[in-house]
């Protein structure tokens, strides 16, 4: 028997209330080796917030962009549209820069689309051009921060090819876990998202009905359930090897050293 929801624990308060738009910034991994000046200048380049609602998108695959944005609450996708068919290539959390990678390529190859309620505050290309010339310590957390979006990037790739649709939404929620651990805004036997199971579908690859199959499966078999797209579990290390699941490509432990021959 599956439990409902928990209460949440150890939320990243202290961060999330020194620097209210940008305190999940790479939080849980290398955020503790900057120091207070650093926290406050990445706080401040941030110039103006925005709010999306379900499905909304902050930009199109081909749009010109001259900001990046930080997601501060809420969950985003980036996705890939081919005809009728869209496919989700990647989850944000916050904390995330949703589209850095635009300061160099100044348009996108996929869309960012919200997934339920997002806030986001916004940096303008010109602020990140003064950083990479003034502040390069802060310019190689920007740079680790596409970095980490490469590495799940790579897993999301393996696991479409090696898992099936039940193993790879298992493995997505555990992954999901992961990250919102980091940040500290896990919950003990829950992942809550606003995603439905058409979006779970587009992650896999798979039809929404197949995708409903899939939900089943794990119900069936005891190790979780989702509705309303959240999933319940009562045994996390027992999802993760059903999935196949291990965090080191999220580098919760962070390079050893942010600073060394970059002060």
């Amino acid at each position: 028997m599956l439990i409902g929801p928990a209460m949440s624990r150890g939320l990243n308060t202290s961060n999330n209330a020194l620097y209210p738009l940008t305190g999940d910034f790479l939080a849980g991994r290398l955020r503790k080796t900057l120091g207070a000046t650093d926290l406050q200048y990445i706080e401040s380049l941030v110039e103006t917030e925005t709010q999306l609602s379900d499905g909304e998108h902050l930009i199109r695959r081909g749009d010109l962009t001259n900001t990046s944005a930080i997601l501060v609450d809420g969950f985003m996708f980036r996705t890939i549209e081919t005809g009728d068919r869209r496919f989700i290539v990647g989850i944000h959390v916050p904390g995330d820069f949703v589209d850095l990678h635009g300061f160099a390529l100044k348009r996108l190859d996929h869309s960012l689309e919200s997934s339920g309620r997002t806030r986001l505050g916004l940096v303008s290309h010109e602020r990140l051009k003064d950083t990479m010339r003034d502040k390069p310590k802060i310019a190689r957390a920007l740079w680790l921060a596409t970095l980490l979006d490469a590495s799940i990037h790579r897993k999301w790739i393996q696991t479409l090819e090696q898992l099936d649709a039940p193993r790879r939404i298992a493995h997505i929620y555990c992954e999901l876990q992961t990250r919102l651990e980091l940040i500290g805004k896990a919950v003990p036997r829950a992942v809550r998202t606003p995603f439905t199971q058409l979006d779970l579908g587009d992650m896999c690859g798979v039809s929404a009905v197949h995708a409903n199959r899939a939900v089943s499966k794990l119900r069936e078999i005891e190790l979780a359930e989702i509705r309303r797209g959240t999933l319940y579990t009562n045994d996390w290390e027992a999802l993760k090897r059903y999935a196949s699941f291990e965090s080191s490509y999220l580098y919760g432990d962070g390079p050893l050293k942010l600073n060394e021959g970059w002060d």
